[in-house]
C-alpha cells in the first residue's frame, strides 16, 4: 500500500497541470491595411461608397449578399482576396485609402435592405433649384460630385426611381447623408442636408422630396453625386440641361 501513495500523488498531480492547460483555437487573421471594422451606422452601400468601391464587388470579397444585415465589430475585406491567402495568413497588403475619415455619430439599428430590381434611369431631374458651385474632377474629394447653391430648408428631390440604402451621418465629411440605389449599375448621393426626410429600406419616386436643404462652410448648398459601378461620374452629364 505504501508503494502505491506515491504514484496516486503523482497521478493526481499530473491530472491538474492538464487541466490547466488553456489550447487556444485558430483564428483567420482579418486586422491591418485592407481590413474593415463594421461600425453602429454601416451599411454595405457607405462602406462601399466611402472607400470607393462597387457594393457588389465589395460583398463579394466578402462572401456575403448584398441584402445581407451587416453588424458591429464585423471585419469586412477591402481588396480582391490574393489567390495563395490561407486560413492563417489572409491578411491584405495593400493600404486602401478612403475618401473620407470614418467617424460614427448615428446609432441608429441596421435594416436589412431588401432585394430591389430597379432600372437604369432613362431620364434624371435636377435634386434642387440651384446653380452648380463647381465642376467635376474626380482627382478631388470634394469634387467627386457637384455642390448645388440654394437656401437653407428648401426641398432636396430624389433624381429618379430607387430604394434609399443610406440614411446617417455617419461618414465624416458628408453631414447628413443619404444614398439611392436607382438600379445595380447607379447610385446617387445627397450631402449636407438639414434634416433628412426618408429612411434606409424606403423606396423613392423620382422627384419624392427626400431631404432639406443644409449648409457646408457657412454656404447653404446641395453637395450631389452619382456612382456608377462604385465610380464616380460627372453629374452634369446626366441631369437635364438648364
Amino acid at each position: 500500500m505504501r508503494s502505491r501513495k506515491p504514484l496516486l500523488a503523482i497521478l493526481i498531480a499530473t491530472l491538474f497541470l492538464v487541466s490547466c492547460v488553456v489550447i487556444k483555437p485558430s483564428t483567420t487573421i482579418s486586422r491591418g491595411p485592407g481590413w474593415y471594422t463594421v461600425k453602429v451606422s454601416d451599411t454595405l452601400y457607405s462602406i462601399a461608397w466611402r472607400y470607393g468601391l462597387d457594393y457588389k464587388q465589395l460583398a463579394h470579397w466578402n462572401q456575403i449578399q448584398t441584402t445581407q444585415p451587416i453588424h458591429p465589430g464585423q471585419r469586412l475585406r477591402l481588396l480582391k482576396p490574393s489567390r495563395v491567402a490561407t486560413a492563417g495568413s489572409s491578411q491584405p497588403s495593400t493600404k486602401v485609402q478612403p475618401e473620407k475619415s470614418p467617424t460614427t455619430t448615428n446609432t441608429t439599428a441596421k435594416v436589412k435592405i431588401e432585394p430591389f430590381g430597379g432600372r437604369d434611369p432613362t431620364q434624371w431631374i435636377w435634386p434642387t433649384s440651384g446653380k452648380p458651385l463647381n465642376t467635376f474632377k474626380v482627382s478631388r474629394l470634394d469634387r467627386r460630385g457637384i455642390g448645388i447653391a440654394g437656401e437653407l430648408g428648401q426641398p432636396v428631390l430624389a433624381v429618379a426611381d430607387g430604394k434609399v440604402v443610406y440614411s446617417g451621418n455617419g461618414l465624416a465629411g458628408y453631414g447628413n447623408l443619404i444614398i439611392i440605389k436607382h438600379s445595380d449599375t447607379y447610385l446617387s448621393a445627397y450631402a449636407y442636408s438639414q434634416e433628412r426626410l426618408v429612411e434606409e429600406g424606403m423606396k423613392v419616386s423620382s422627384g419624392k422630396m427626400i431631404a432639406t436643404m443644409g449648409s457646408k462652410d457657412n454656404t447653404a448648398k446641395l453637395y450631389f453625386e452619382i456612382r456608377r459601378n462604385g465610380k464616380p461620374v460627372d453629374p452634369l452629364k446626366y441631369l437635364p440641361k438648364r
